[in-house]
């Protein structure tokens, strides 16, 4: 079957979908084996009224009779219990297929270039990895195997009426052409529902966790007016979607009703005939007949919900695949496990753009040996964070070659290659959750110990234990508990208790207090000593310390040299810089 929208059911994506139930084959046929043996008991009890209406009430004798009913009872409670084991394993199935995508779907997403989340919505992600996975669930536990279930439950139905009685089977057959004919019809206007109330539902998503995110900048600009028009939008978009689906509801579920009822009172009335005035039927066929109707058409009436399950299942299965499927991970082709660097870096002709045609790094090159302090300065948009973001490898260079040790930095592997990097960010991220874990990442190599005895060593366990809980205090979503400072000091310590060989400071000390900046001076000057340092900073005290200054201009390298070689260049970039920047801080 072709992928195309117009197509009720994409048989290549279900396949797939299939191949996660491998590891619990035995669970999924037993839940057909319970398909099976339901189908087979839902019309035990109809029958076996019947051949007591025969044998017994018919007769006006008693003999037997209660047999008949203990045995009515059994086959209902046999029924009750496979009910119970098909929707309880139906449900465990979808629940432990959906674990194991959304555990490959995060894996897959850990491994991305930085580049796509560049251009991807948050909320949209969060959708596929947490809505959509029910719905994929639904398609097992309330879809697929209630589909089946019913399937075999009419089956079974059509098949005890034909050998019971052929003409009053024409009678109920004749008005189910009508009834599967509105079946596929509402099925495939319900598939684009769906996939309408998808896209919505991601939208919303959206929305919301960007404006929540961001609600600090909604409330100083004050746009709340704005925001609550623009989300009323979105919402009565999300409405209109869903108010699609239940018009399709609206319009099947009372015509399958309505020829249900004029099925059971055709059967009734031809049924009667046959039995007063031909006799070509006995009281006990008519009164099966009654009983089997509704289970009949009711499987039909659920087939059609359970249908809309699936599709929604079926449209959320394909937008994770699509992910999934997305080959959006840094090559990583290399071999080596590097157990230690030195700390040289060369950067040798390397071009880049984050946009085709659209260079940040125009042939830039430059060598930092080890141990020396390298500081990187230029006006914003000059490609200072882009050299850190290379050096780790979040993008892959268009040209040139990265080398550290006078290793390509191409043929050792990611892990290893970022296992010896340590980056301190300008706007740090920590997670809900204690100093002790955001310092660790829980990282079971790295001890309590020896996260206190690196703070001793850079001057932050005095700050550290002074807050409630000392190293367990919670900091909650993004560290909100922290002031930006504090913030920074953790990250400070994040990347010096990981030994790195080289550090990267990238613009750290800007925005902090001067508390704040005193401890982060003297940790700077601390885990920066005897080890490779890139700074990217505004901050003179650093910049004048530094080995080395890389001047950057518009991707490009215009000036190298130390802080007096530089200031005495006239008429020289970062002199100019200098004296407008950096001369005011000093007065200032």
């Amino acid at each position: 079957m072709t992928k195309n929208k117009e197509n009720i059911f994409d048989l290549d994506l279900f396949k797939r979908l299939f191949t996660y139930t491998k590891p619990y084959r035995k669970v999924f046929y037993g839940v057909l084996i319970s398909v099976i043996l339901i189908a087979g008991l839902s019309i035990s009890v109809p029958y076996i009224l019947k051949i007591a209406i025969d044998n017994n009430i018919k007769l006006q004798k008693e003999d037997g009779f209660l047999f008949y009913i203990i045995l009515m009872i059994g086959m209902l409670l046999l029924e009750t219990v496979f009910q119970f084991l098909f929707t309880f394993y139906a449900a465990w199935l979808g629940q432990s297929v959906v674990k194991d995508i959304r555990v490959k779907l995060f894996n897959h997403m850990l491994k991305f270039k930085m580049k796509y989340y560049d251009t991807s919505s948050v909320g949209a992600l969060i959708t596929r990895a947490v809505t959509d996975m029910e719905r994929i669930a639904d398609i097992f536990g309330q879809g697929l195997f209630m589909i089946a279930r019913d399937t075999a439950v009419m089956l079974a139905i059509a098949t005890v009426m034909l050998f019971t009685n052929i003409k009053l089977s024409l009678i109920v057959f004749v008005t189910m052409p009508i009834v599967l004919y509105a079946t596929r019809v509402f099925q495939r206007y319900m598939k684009k529902a769906f996939e309408q109330v998808r896209a919505e539902v991601s939208n919303l998503n959206s929305f919301v966790q960007e404006r929540v995110t961001g609600m600090k900048i909604l409330q100083l600009f004050t746009r709340e007016a704005t925001e609550y028009k623009n989300f009323k939008a979105i919402n009565e978009r999300h409405k209109k979607g869903w108010l699609k689906t239940i018009w399709y509801n609206s319009i099947f579920f009372p015509i399958a009703d309505f020829l249900s009822s004029i099925t059971s009172g055709l059967v009734a009335y031809v049924g009667g005939l046959m039995v007063v005035l031909y006799a070509t039927a006995s009281v006990s066929e008519l009164f099966m007949f009654i009983m089997l109707i509704p289970k009949l058409f009711r499987p039909l009436r659920q087939i059609a919900d359970k249908f809309n399950t699936l599709q929604m299942g079926m449209v959320a299965a394909k937008r994770v695949f699509k992910i999934i499927d997305t080959n959006s991970q840094i090559d990583d082709l290399g071999t080596l496990e590097v157990s230690q660097f030195n700390g040289d870096i060369t950067f040798k002709n390397v071009r880049f753009s984050y946009v085709d045609d659209e260079d940040v790094l125009k042939d830039v090159s430059f060598s930092v040996k080890a141990a020396q302090t390298v500081a990187i300065v230029g006006a914003t948009g000059a490609g200072k964070s882009t050299i850190i973001n290379l050096l780790n490898r979040f993008y892959q260079i268009n040209s040139g070659s990265i080398c550290i040790d006078n290793i390509d930095i191409t043929t050792v592997r990611l892990a290893s290659l970022r296992n010896h990097i340590a980056v301190v960010l300008q706007d740090v991220f920590l997670f809900a959750d204690t100093i002790l874990n955001n310092i660790t990442l829980n990282n079971p190599k790295i001890t309590e110990a020896q996260v206190i005895q690196a703070a001793q060593d850079i001057g932050l366990h005095d700050f550290i234990m002074s807050l409630p809980n000392g190293y367990h205090y919670n900091v909650k979503e993004r560290g909100v508990m922290l002031s930006s400072g504090q913030r920074q000091l953790i990250s400070f310590l994040r990347a010096y208790v990981t030994n790195p060989s080289i550090l990267v400071l990238d613009e750290a000390t800007s925005s902090v207090d001067s508390y704040s900046e005193q401890l982060i001076q003297t940790a700077t000057d601390k885990i920066t000593k005897d080890r490779t340092s890139i700074v990217i900073a505004h901050r003179l005290a650093t910049v004048q310390k530094a080995d080395q200054i890389i001047v950057m201009d518009a991707g490009e390298i215009v000036e190298i040299g130390t802080h007096d070689e530089l200031l005495r260049k006239k008429n020289g970039y970062y002199r100019n810089l200098y004296e407008v920047q950096f001369l005011k801080a000093e007065v200032a």
